[in-house]
């Protein structure tokens, strides 16, 4: 077995997993059924799962360090304590999905939707994030420091503690989302909406840049205007 195996439409139990994992080599499985399989634990270093059914599968603890995955259904899937360095994440659902104490450094996700999806201690450091759905999702002590975000949606997202530190936001929403104890100092704020934000919390942006327009509206509440 070489590292371009490919397995395609088939629905692989545990023990057919196993067999693959045994070869040391990674492999590419194209519109496989793996639906609520566990898979915890396994060494799946560069495999690439594409167009898969993942929804409810169990890769707790797993090593999916370089792993892509490519448009599949993730939903509810759970990742908990894996370690996914350097893996990428192109578009498909994994709303809901876990990744609690997850290593996500250097991970790449793009036009995915992961709306509810649970990041609780995850290690995110080199992370980048464009045309991601994180709507619900919950998010505490998040580090994007230095993160260029693009079209990344948080709303009403649990982002309590997180560190934005000198990261950029391009066309993102911070709209309604817990920003309790979250840090901005050197924060491109302008490609933001912070709709939601009060005055009265605006104290949260401390040494954040934000547009004209955002500051107007702030001082709106207040019921001046800004000419």
């Amino acid at each position: 077995m070489t590292a371009t195996d490919s397995i395609t439409d088939t629905a692989p139990d545990r023990v057919a997993i196993d067999q693959l994992v045994r070869t040391g080599q990674p492999v590419t499985l194209t519109q496989c059924d793996l639906q609520g399989l566990d898979l915890s634990g396994l060494d799946m270093v560069g495999w690439h799962f594409q167009r898969c059914n993942l929804a409810g599968t169990a890769f707790e603890r797993a090593v999916l360090e370089d792993a892509r995955f490519t448009s599949c259904r993730a939903g509810a899937a759970r990742f908990d304590g894996a370690e996914m360095s350097d893996i990428t994440i192109d578009g498909g659902d994994f709303s809901n999905a876990g990744f609690r104490r997850a290593v996500l450094s250097s991970a790449r996700i793009a036009g995915c939707k992961m709306t509810g999806a649970n990041l609780t201690d995850a290690r995110t450091d080199g992370i980048g994030l464009q045309d991601v759905l994180l709507v619900l999702a919950v998010l505490p002590k998040l580090s994007l420091r230095k993160a260029v975000l693009r079209q990344v949606n948080f709303s009403e997202a649990d982002l309590s503690q997180c560190d934005f530190r000198d990261a950029v936001f391009e066309g993102c929403s911070l709209r309604d989302a817990n920003l309790t104890d979250s840090r901005f100092e050197g924060a491109d704020l302008r490609g933001a909406d912070l709709g939601g934000v009060r005055l009265t919390d605006a104290g949260r942006f401390r040494g954040a840049v934000i547009s004209k327009q955002q500051a107007a509206d702030l001082l709106g509440q207040m019921g001046l205007r800004v000419l």
